[in-house]
C-alpha cells in the first residue's frame, strides 16, 4: 500500500473532510450522476453506481441528495455534460501521481491541473506515463486496535478478499473491485467495523521521498484533491505516519 491511504486517514481524523463537506458532496453527486447515466439507475445491476452510492453513504451524504443525483443521471441533463478523464504526472521526489477527473470543461481542467503540478514542484505527464504503475483494487481499511487478526483474515477471505495485510495502524483488506461489496457485507455480518472501503488504485512499487520533498508532495496532493474536478488522486509515495502527522500539524 502507498502512504497516500495513510495521509487520507490522518486528514479524516483531524476533521479536514468535515470542513470541506459541501465540496465533497458535490464530487460524490457528480460520480453518482455519471455512473447512473452510463450504467443505468439500478445499483443492483450497475456496480459503478453501487460503489458510488455506498461511498456517498459512508461520507454521510443525505439520502435525498443521493436519490436526486441518480435521477439526474438517469434522466440526462447535467449528467451528460461531464466527461471522464485520467491525468498522470510526477510529484517532488519522482512520486507517480494518477488522477481521476470528471469535468464539464476539459480545457479549463487541464490548465488548472498543470498549474497545480507546476506550482508545487511537480510535472504533468502524457497518457500512459504512470498508469502502468498501478493496479485497480478494492480496499477495506480496518483499525488494528481491537480486531482479532485470525478472525479478520478468515472472514475477509471467505467473503472473497484476495489478501489481508497490516499497513501501519490499519489492516488493509484487498479485493477485486467486483468483490468489494461482498467483502463489506461479510465484515458487516461478522460485526467487524472498518474505517473505509473503496475502489482505488494500488501502486506496484513505492517511493520514499526525502523529508524536504515530503512536505511539498503532501501540499501538492492536497491542492489536487481540493480541485473541484478531481474525483480521486492516487500516488505511490511511502512516508511514515509520524512524518505525516508532523506535516499535518
Amino acid at each position: 500500500m502507498s502512504g497516500h491511504s495513510k495521509w487520507a486517514t490522518i486528514k479524516r481524523k483531524k476533521g479536514a473532510a468535515d470542513a470541506k463537506r459541501g465540496q465533497l458532496f458535490s464530487k460524490l453527486a457528480r460520480a453518482i450522476i455519471v455512473a447512473a447515466r452510463e450504467g443505468g439507475p439500478d445499483p443492483e445491476g450497475n456496480t459503478a453506481l453501487a460503489n458510488a452510492v455506498q461511498k456517498a453513504r459512508d461520507n454521510s451524504m443525505p439520502k435525498d441528495n443521493i436519490e436526486r443525483a441518480i435521477q439526474r443521471g438517469a434522466g440526462g441533463g447535467d449528467g451528460e455534460a461531464y466527461e471522464s478523464v485520467t491525468y498522470e504526472g510526477y510529484g517532488p521526489g519522482g512520486v507517480a501521481i494518477l488522477l481521476s477527473i470528471l469535468t464539464d470543461n476539459r480545457n479549463r481542467t487541464a490548465a488548472d491541473i498543470r498549474h497545480i503540478f507546476t506550482k508545487h514542484g511537480g510535472s504533468l505527464g502524457t497518457p500512459g506515463t504512470v498508469a502502468w504503475q498501478f493496479d485497480r483494487k478494492g480496499i477495506v481499511s480496518v483499525e488494528a486496535d481491537g480486531v482479532d487478526e485470525d478472525t479478520l483474515v478468515e472472514v475477509a477471505l471467505e467473503g472473497g478478499a484476495e489478501d489481508v495485510g497490516l499497513d501501519g495502524s490499519q489492516w488493509q483488506v484487498v479485493t477485486d473491485p467486483a468483490d468489494l461489496m461482498a467483502v463489506r457485507a461479510a465484515l458487516d455480518a461478522a460485526g467487524i467495523a472498518y474505517a473505509s472501503a473503496d475502489v482505488t488504485m494500488i501502486p506496484k512499487t513505492t517511493v520514499e521521498p526525502s523529508e524536504a520533498d515530503a512536505g511539498r508532495l503532501l501540499k501538492l496532493m492536497d491542492a489536487l484533491e481540493d480541485n473541484d474536478d478531481v474525483q480521486d488522486a492516487w500516488a505511490n509515495f511511502d512516508i511514515s505516519e509520524e512524518m505525516m502527522e508532523a506535516v499535518a500539524s
